[in-house]
């Protein structure tokens, strides 16, 4: 099968207090109610929001996110349906490895903390050696060109730590015939994780955000040189709020207000 692997598109946009959602400012949050499951990417604008700073225990404060679903629980699967010469089961089953791929590499504690998204490669496409190497060496020497980020999100577990076990995540999910004998799924989804340093005390939460949009396909191993039930990676791009836009060492790297002070004045006053 052959695979066109689009390069990730990489923007990072840094704040202070409020989180700014890349692609996703639909959403207003004026009460913590929570929002319908989206279906379709917003085009407006969200409404004001509270300003009050976020802290350990309400580390979404501030934030349109608050009213967002938790964790893999946010990502819900469409109705599978036929295509292609496939059955509805294998729609589903190309659905639901598309849901664990992206709960593998974006919001398993271990990959989180840093640690290898051995399950999310496993989803992967085996025949497929050459994008398989070449993830493995991002991870093993990530650089600029080759970054794992661009399918992983992983923080250095010497600077920081999720602040509590929830994670917000917003998005949408499709699917459509591709060649005969293959679906092609497409997820497009925001995750918003609230951070606290790794050491050392103190109240301070920074929230860094990823949205991922990428597209996964599945073969029929009886049309494709294909492996039932594993994913290839078509296209996929990485958008990054609130991190470190110099720094490729496979990690994202948020600052936390404090960091970005400067000096304190000294001397007399004016």
């Amino acid at each position: 099968m052959t695979l066109a692997v689009a390069l990730a598109v990489v923007a990072v946009r840094p704040s202070l207090v409020l989180d700014r959602i890349p692609g996703r400012e639909a959403e207003a949050a004026a009460s913590p109610t929570p929002l319908p499951a989206e279906t379709a990417l917003p085009t407006s604008a969200p409404g004001q929001v509270d300003a009050a700073l976020p802290t350990r225990e309400h580390p979404f404060r501030g934030s349109p996110a608050e009213r967002w679903a938790d964790g893999a629980d946010a990502i819900e699967l469409p109705e599978a349906k036929a295509v292609a010469g496939l059955t509805e089961a294998d729609v589903a089953l190309a659905l639901r490895n598309t849901k664990e791929f992206l709960v593998a590499g974006n919001l398993d504690p271990a990959v989180l903390r840093g640690e290898q998204p051995e399950r999310a490669l496993d989803l992967l496409e085996p025949k497929q050696s050459a994008l398989l190497s070449e993830l493995r060496r991002a991870l093993r020497e990530p650089t600029r060109k080759n970054d794992p980020l661009r399918l992983f999100t992983r923080f250095d577990p010497d600077e920081v730590r999720l602040a509590g076990d929830v994670i917000k995540v917003r998005g949408h999910m499709t699917f459509a015939a591709s060649r005969p004998g293959e679906v092609k799924v497409h997820a497009d989804y925001t995750f918003v994780y609230p951070l606290v340093r790794a050491h050392g005390g103190g109240d301070q939460v920074a929230r860094t955000i990823v949205r991922r949009d990428l597209t996964l396909t599945m073969a029929d191993p009886g049309r494709w040189a294909a492996t039932k039930g594993k994913l290839l990676p078509e296209g996929y791009t990485a958008d990054y709020a609130n991190s470190d836009r110099d720094a490729h060492d496979g990690y994202l790297h948020r600052a936390f207000p404090d960091d970005l002070r400067g000096p304190v004045p000294t001397g007399a006053g004016r």
